[in-house]
C-alpha cells in the first residue's frame, strides 16, 4: 500500500473518547434511565418487538465494573453507503474488545450484510486494524446495501454466528440497516441465542437524527468536504464574474446536506426541499425565485453566482412528484416493454402524452427534452423512476435560461447568463475523516463493546453533548425501537425508523431564512477551505454549524 504523509501523520493521531469512557473499562459502569416507547405507532411495535421494546436508555459513568466477565466474540459489517469515520468505529470497537480481555475476538464480515449469509470475514488483529485508523471509506471489510428482513436470512445468520461463537454482531449503518439490525435483535432474542445485536448512527444525509442521536457519523466530513469545493467554486465565481454556478448536492429525502452547505459558504441561492413541499411550490415559482436572484445580481453589474441544489428537490415539488406517480403507473408491467419497443422519441411522446392527466402533461412539456427522457430511464426494481438520474442542476439551470430569455424579450432584463453545472457526491463519501468524525465514531465503537459487555440487545450506540468538547461527551446507549414508526412500503406495513427531515422552525433553517434574500443579491461568500487536522482546537476539532445553532 501505497501511503501519503498525511495519511502517515492520521495512523498517529489518537481519538478523543467522552470522559467517563477513558477512565479505563474497570472503572464504567451503568445508569439506567427511563422506559422507552416508540415515537409513534406504539402498540404495533410493541407487538412485533415483545422482546426489546420499552427497554430502559442508559448512560455509562464512572464506577465499578459490574458486567460478567465472559470471552467476547463479535461480528462487525459496514452496511450501505459508505461514511468518513467507518473505520474508526471498528478501530474503537477493537480496541475497547482488546483493553477488556486481551483473548477477545473481532471478525469482520466482507461486502456487508451479505458477508453474514456467505460466512466470509477476516479475524482482525493489530497490524491489520492499525492501516485503517483515522482514515477514510470502507475498504476495511466492505460494505452492501442487502437487507437482512426475512426468518430465513436470519436463521442463517444464527448458524454462522453459532459456528464462530459469535456472542454480538455491530451493525453500522443507517437507518434502514439499524432498522434490520432492530428486527435481527428481536429473532435473537424470541430464540434465546445468546447473541446481542447493537447499531451505530451512519449516514453522510443527516436524517438519522433525533432529540437522542444528534448527529449521524460522516455528516461532519462530508459537508465540510463540499463547503470546501462550493466555497472554491463561490471564489472562482467572483474571480471570473461571467458564470453562474448550478451545485447539485447530496440528500434524495432530506435537504441536511444542502442547508448545511449553505452555512458554511453563503451562496446566492440554496433550495431547501422540505420548504419547497411545505409551500407546495411549483417549478414554476422555483425558477422565478433563481431567476429574480440572477437579475436582481446582473443589475448590480454581477453576472454571476452560486446555487447550491439538494439532490432529491423535485421529489419535494407536489405537481412533480404526482407527475411521477403518473409515469410510474404508465409504464406498469408490461407497458413499459411496449413503451420501450417504440422506435423513436416522437413516438414514446405520443404515448406519454396518450397516458398522462393533463395536469401532469402541462409540467412534463415545460421540461427540457433532456429532463423528459431522464423520466423515462432505466426503472429501480421496484419499477419506479429513479430520481437520483435526473439532473436536477441543469433542469433548473435550463428553466431560468427560459426565464430569463422571456424576460430579456420584455425588457426588464439586460444580464448576462452563463451557466455552468456540479453535482458534488462520491467525493465526500471516503474523505478523510475531519477530527470530530475520528473522534466520534471512535467513541462509538469503544461505546458500542460497553453495551456489548453490560449483555444490551436490539441497543443503537449513542453519544451526546456533541457540541461540547469530547471530554464532556456522556455514552451510552438507546433502544432502536425508540426511533421507530409503522410506514407503508411496497404495498405493506413495515416497521422503520423515522427520518429526521430539516425543521422549518429549527434554528439552523431559521438563520439561514434570516440570511438568504441578502445572499442572494450581495456577494457575501465565505471560503471555508481544506478540513484541517492540526492546529489550535477551534480550527480542528469544530463541529457543523447545524449542531452549533441547535445546541446555541
Amino acid at each position: 500500500m501505497n501511503i501519503s504523509s498525511l495519511q502517515q501523520a492520521r495512523y498517529q493521531y489518537q481519538p478523543k473518547l467522552p470522559g467517563m469512557l477513558r477512565n479505563g473499562i474497570s472503572d464504567i459502569c451503568v445508569k439506567t434511565g427511563a422506559p422507552t416507547e416508540s415515537v409513534a405507532d406504539q402498540e404495533k411495535i410493541k407487538s412485533l418487538f415483545p422482546n426489546t421494546y420499552g427497554k430502559n436508555e442508559i448512560t455509562f459513568q464512572k464506577g465499578s465494573n459490574t458486567s460478567e466477565a465472559k470471552k467476547q466474540v463479535v461480528g462487525v459489517i459496514l452496511s450501505g453507503g459508505q461514511a468518513p469515520g467507518g473505520h474508526n468505529v471498528i478501530c474503537g470497537l477493537y480496541d475497547a474488545l482488546k483493553a477488556t480481555d486481551k483473548d477477545n475476538v473481532l471478525y469482520g464480515f466482507k461486502g456487508g450484510p451479505s458477508g453474514l449469509l456467505e460466512d466470509s470475514f477476516v479475524i482482525f488483529d493489530d497490524e491489520y486494524i492499525n492501516q485503517y485508523r483515522n482514515t477514510g471509506g470502507f475498504d476495511i471489510i466492505g460494505s452492501g446495501r442487502t437487507k437482512l428482513e426475512t426468518e430465513e436470512q436470519f436463521a442463517v445468520v444464527a448458524e454462522v454466528c453459532k459456528k464462530h461463537g459469535i456472542t454480538a454482531i455491530v451493525i453500522i449503518g443507517g437507518d434502514d440497516s439499524n432498522t434490520n439490525a432492530a428486527v435481527l435483535a428481536e429473532y435473537f432474542a424470541a430464540h434465546n441465542s445468546g447473541v446481542q445485536v447493537i447499531g451505530c448512527p451512519k449516514t453522510i444525509d443527516g436524517d438519522l437524527k433525533n432529540e437522542d442521536i444528534e448527529c449521524s457519523f460522516g455528516f461532519d466530513t462530508a459537508t465540510k468536504t463540499y463547503s470546501e469545493i462550493v466555497g472554491n467554486i463561490g471564489r472562482d465565481a467572483n474571480s471570473a464574474k461571467k458564470y453562474w454556478h448550478f451545485v447539485k448536492v447530496m440528500g434524495r429525502s432530506a435537504s441536511h446536506v444542502a442547508l448545511e452547505t449553505a452555512l458554511q459558504t453563503q451562496p446566492n441561492i440554496c433550495l431547501i426541499g422540505e420548504e419547497v413541499a411545505a409551500k407546495k411550490m411549483s417549478l414554476a415559482q422555483i425558477t422565478d425565485y433563481i431567476a429574480d436572484s440572477v437579475a436582481n445580481r446582473a443589475s448590480n453589474g454581477c453576472n454571476f453566482g452560486v446555487a447550491v441544489i439538494p439532490e432529491g428537490i423535485v421529489e419535494f415539488v407536489p405537481e412533480f412528484s404526482i407527475l411521477i406517480a403518473e409515469i410510474n403507473e404508465l409504464l406498469a408491467g408490461e407497458k413499459a416493454d411496449a413503451f420501450n419497443a417504440l422506435p423513436s422519441w416522437a413516438d414514446k411522446y405520443a404515448f406519454i402524452k396518450a397516458g398522462l392527466t393533463k395536469e401532469s402533461m402541462a409540467v412534463f412539456e415545460i421540461l427540457p427534452e433532456a429532463i423528459q427522457q431522464q423520466l423515462f430511464l432505466d426503472r429501480d426494481p421496484h419499477g419506479n423512476v429513479q430520481v437520483s438520474l435526473i439532473e436536477s442542476e441543469k433542469l433548473f439551470s435550463a428553466m431560468v435560461k427560459e426565464n430569463l430569455a422571456a424576460r430579456k424579450a420584455a425588457g426588464t432584463y439586460k444580464g448576462k447568463f452563463s451557466p455552468i453545472h456540479h453535482f458534488l457526491g462520491y467525493e465526500g463519501r471516503c474523505a478523510f475523516p475531519s477530527n470530530f468524525d475520528a473522534d466520534y465514531c471512535y467513541s462509538l465503537g469503544y461505546n458500542a463493546f460497553m453495551l456489548i459487555q453490560y449483555g444490551f440487545n436490539g441497543y443503537l450506540s449513542k453519544v451526546s453533548n456533541l457540541s461540547k468538547p469530547a471530554e464532556e461527551w456522556i455514552a451510552g446507549g438507546m433502544p432502536i425501537t425508540k426511533m421507530m414508526n409503522i410506514e407503508r412500503r411496497h404495498g405493506h406495513d413495515k416497521p422503520v425508523i423515522r427520518k429526521a427531515l430539516v425543521e422549518l422552525d429549527s434554528k439552523p433553517f431559521k438563520y439561514f431564512e434570516a440570511n438568504r434574500e441578502k445572499w442572494a443579491v450581495e456577494t457575501c461568500y465565505v471560503f471555508p477551505g481544506a478540513i484541517q487536522y492540526f492546529g489550535p482546537s477551534e480550527v480542528c476539532d469544530t463541529t457543523t454549524k447545524t449542531l452549533a445553532l441547535e445546541k446555541a
